[in-house]
């Protein structure tokens, strides 16, 4: 079968409206793939930053795909949360990116975004916190998340290297 390797890591954040942020990342992909090593998703650290431009993670990513087509390609989705000092979590911000299909390095900015919700909900979490989440966390990649009211965040940068083997020896073709 057609082998991807894709080895990289997820640097951090920027753009974010609070601080101490932390990620949660997976990896989804059609039923033409299987994992033959790695994880298919994570979490980093909750960074702190000093500068408060920038939430530094350098959270590895190190996957190995097997594959019979090109068809349900992997996609990198995330999770942003917010801790407070309290130690509770927050979530603000939702998105998604694909793996490269060429190989070599790639430096990749994820945008992210969260629902809006009512006026009520954003009154709500002014004052208590919170926010409305995703029902269907597959709602991220899927062409209903056009159909939310949302409101943009901050990015997600990561930097991967992609590696493919035997697509031209399975018939696969880029």
């Amino acid at each position: 079968m057609a082998e991807v390797h894709v080895i990289g890591e997820i640097i951090g954040a920027s753009g974010f409206p609070v601080h101490d942020l932390y990620c949660k990342w997976g990896i989804h992909t059609g039923g033409a793939w299987r994992v033959l090593a790695g994880l298919r998703e994570g979490q980093t650290q909750v960074d702190i930053p000093q500068s408060k431009d920038f939430a530094v993670w350098c959270h590895p990513i190190d996957i190995h795909f097997a594959t019979k087509g090109l068809q349900g390609w992997p996609k990198l989705n995330f999770k942003v949360f917010h801790q407070d000092s309290y130690g509770r979590s927050e979530l603000h911000g939702y998105g998604f990116c694909h793996i490269p299909t060429s190989p070599g390095t790639h430096d990749i900015e994820c945008v992210t975004w969260r629902p809006a919700g009512s006026y009520r909900d954003q009154v709500t979490q002014f004052f208590l916190g919170g926010g409305p989440q995703l029902r269907n966390p597959d709602m991220v990649y899927s062409a209903e998340r056009y159909t939310l009211q949302t409101v943009a965040m901050g990015k997600v940068h990561l930097q991967l290297g992609v590696v493919f083997r035997n697509f031209d020896k399975y018939g696969v073709e880029c």
